[in-house]
């Protein structure tokens, strides 16, 4: 595929965003691609399930938006980040503009969990700096349970980027009485050390923050009911996952 016709690749987005270390390293511009297999019962993005919902743009008009903030993402030390949804679910569009920003001279991450790693070519990974990889539980049924899908992929995804070398960044949703189980966690961990090319673990908490979103869909919130992890027990995931040597936040 020529540059032209490459930047006329078409994909449907939700929106964009600047962050600031929860994205990736440094201050980037986050890509909200529409479309998602799972349905994580913590979800707090229902409103990029959807393709239908997305907004239909091209890789040219996508890489016009990211050169307007360049010289402020680059001079934070950071890049762009394609998250969503899933942009796995779109591996042409999510490939073109990671290869756009790479011969931009930008950082590239991408967010996924995974579950679509098949669908990552050998191409798109080598224009991929960095992958957030999202594991939802380390317990297959519970996995099954909290998104819909199964958990294997996910592994078999990671196992393949260690493989070939990509830095990752795992990325875990605690959720009082979900993903909380000691067990599961010390799994997860002991998973995580044999994959040498991790370089942290992010703890997220989870939150409810995307509750209004629900109502405004008119959709139920499975989670409206669940607590929120205190403190403490954030803290004993974190020392499990350091008890393994591992880095984690």
């Amino acid at each position: 595929m020529n540059s032209a016709a490459a930047g006329r690749t078409t994909g449907r987005i939700h929106s964009w965003d600047l962050s600031t270390g929860v994205d990736g390293p440094g201050t980037r511009f986050v890509l909200f691609v529409s479309g998602c297999p799972l349905r994580c019962l913590y979800c707090a993005n229902p409103d990029t399930w959807h393709l239908r919902d997305g907004r239909e743009t091209t890789v040219d008009d996508v890489m016009a938006e990211i050169g307007k903030y360049r010289d402020f993402v680059t001079t934070a030390g950071g890049g762009v980040t394609l998250t969503g949804g899933e942009p796995l679910l779109q591996p042409t569009f999510t490939a073109v503009v990671l290869r756009r920003c790479k011969a931009a001279g930008l950082h590239t991450a991408l967010d996924t969990s995974g579950f679509l790693g098949t669908r990552a070519s050998d191409e798109l990974l080598a224009d991929t700096d960095l992958v957030l990889l999202d594991i939802k539980s380390f317990n297959a049924g519970t996995y099954r349970r909290l998104t819909g899908g199964e958990l294997a992929p996910t592994l078999d995804f990671a196992t393949r980027l260690d493989r070939l070398g990509k830095r990752m960044w795992i990325r875990y949703v605690l959720v009082p009485g979900w993903t909380d189980d000691p067990e599961a966690v010390e799994g997860l961990a002991r998973f995580v050390t044999g994959l040498g090319s991790v370089e942290r673990v992010d703890v997220l908490p989870f939150h409810k923050l995307g509750a209004t979103k629900y109502d405004a869909l008119g959709i139920p919130f499975p989670l409206r009911d669940t607590p929120v992890p205190d403190s403490r027990l954030t803290e004993r995931v974190r020392t499990q996952f350091r008890a393994h040597g591992l880095a984690a936040h």
